[in-house]
């Protein structure tokens, strides 16, 4: 039987992960090239993104709860091979209006598809480890993907890209319809009654407002980080330079996040991911020398990844039905849509520093969100506690 625990099924598992997360990896190439190649405006552009990006949330948002009620092994191919039509659509016409319904239509199709995929890694014995080798997946496709497709679309044109999103979507179905595993965990005492209307913790609940918070961070900032560099009169060689550093960083934190597993408490590394944040962001958009700008920029995504794996195998171990990881997608997706608004709105009115004292306010939100989780936890393991007693 093919499981999350063999190697087919760890590998349909990564490669549905890179498929779900490309929007991570592309956004700058993509909105750059509905900007230089179809003449669209950078709000016209950003919106297009945006509706992807809104797709990928609503479909989450209704299929986590409903993860154990429909089979992923048929509804995560599926998922992917219409996100591949709605992607090899977007490559037939110039026309916005479009180019809009084939991005609705893929982040539907994609996050309906990549809930499901997480909600089955959720489900693996160690979800933790499962999560980290898929962030590691993903950072080696970032290097391929982001070293390539400028050239891609340089030599063919914008409609390249759509094209190449389209294949990598139908690999991913491909991949998935042949080899996506089922999940290996069943629980005591568990029944479908159980999968499907068990409360997700309230505890939970908390962790994940904060990482849509941190994700929120991420988005707001990240977005800005190359513009900022240009403002400070750093030169393009330079600010290059770091989004190159920022690639190769990207390859580590799932990888060390996946050794210090059993070292580190997860709730602490929650806690202490948005104030590394918070810290990060200060130092980015007041720093007016260049190594401090560049050594925080080039580990700020590192935060990120490093703190959601451990999130995520925390939400897996507390509730193991898999629905909250499910909504990994949603929680990522939330703060990329919302967060390069707020930056964009704050830079435009008040400047840099207001931008970087809005994400030392969320990560101070951040904080409390999981410090709830933390105590919930407490307080549950010592009520349990009291009952065997």
């Amino acid at each position: 039987m093919n499981t999350t625990e063999t190697l087919r099924g760890r590998v349909a598992l990564c490669i549905a992960h890179v498929a779900g997360m490309i929007d991570m990896v592309a956004l700058p190439v993509w909105v750059g090239t509905l900007i230089a190649r179809y003449q669209f405006t950078p709000q016209q552009s950003g919106g297009l993104a945006t509706l992807f990006l809104a797709g990928v949330v609503v479909a989450s948002l209704v299929c986590a709860p409903r993860f154990n009620r429909f089979p992923a092994r048929l509804v995560v191919p599926a998922g992917f091979g219409l996100a591949a039509i709605a992607f090899v659509l977007a490559t037939l016409s110039v026309r916005y209006e479009i180019l809009a319904l084939a991005h609705v239509l893929g982040g539907i199709a994609t996050g309906c598809s990549l809930s499901f995929t997480h909600g089955t890694m959720g489900r693996s014995r160690n979800p933790h480890r499962m999560f980290a080798a898929a962030q590691f997946s993903l950072g080696v496709f970032s290097i391929a993907f982001l070293g390539a497709m400028p050239l891609v679309v340089e030599r063919w044109g914008g409609q390249a890209l759509f094209m190449v999103f389209g294949a990598v979507m139908a690999i991913a179905a491909v991949a998935t319809a042949l080899f996506f595993p089922r999940p290996e965990m069943v629980f005591a005492g568990e029944t479908p009654q159980l999968q499907s209307r068990g409360r997700i913790p309230a505890g939970v609940w908390a962790g994940i407002v904060g990482v849509s918070l941190m994700a929120t961070v991420q988005s707001m900032v990240f977005s800005f980080v190359e513009r900022v560099g240009v403002d400070r009169g750093f030169t393009v060689e330079q600010v290059a330079s770091v989004l190159v550093a920022v690639g190769l960083v990207t390859l580590f934190p799932a990888v060390l996040a996946a050794v210090l597993q059993h070292r580190w408490p997860a709730r602490r590394v929650m806690m202490g991911g948005p104030v590394a944040q918070a810290v990060l962001a200060l130092t980015i958009f007041n720093a007016g020398a260049f190594l401090p700008y560049a050594v925080a920029t080039s580990l700020f995504p590192f935060v990120m990844i490093f703190t959601h794996t451990f999130a995520f195998g925390y939400f897996a171990h507390a509730d193991p039905t898999g629905r909250a990881v499910a909504a990994t997608p949603a929680m990522n997706m939330i703060g990329s849509g919302i967060g390069p608004f707020i930056g964009g709105t704050l830079v435009q009115h008040s400047g840099y520093p207001a931008l970087s004292h809005a994400a030392a306010l969320l990560a101070a939100l951040a904080v409390l969100a999981f410090a709830l989780t933390a105590w919930r936890s407490e307080n549950g393991l010592h009520q349990a506690a009291v009952t065997q007693d």
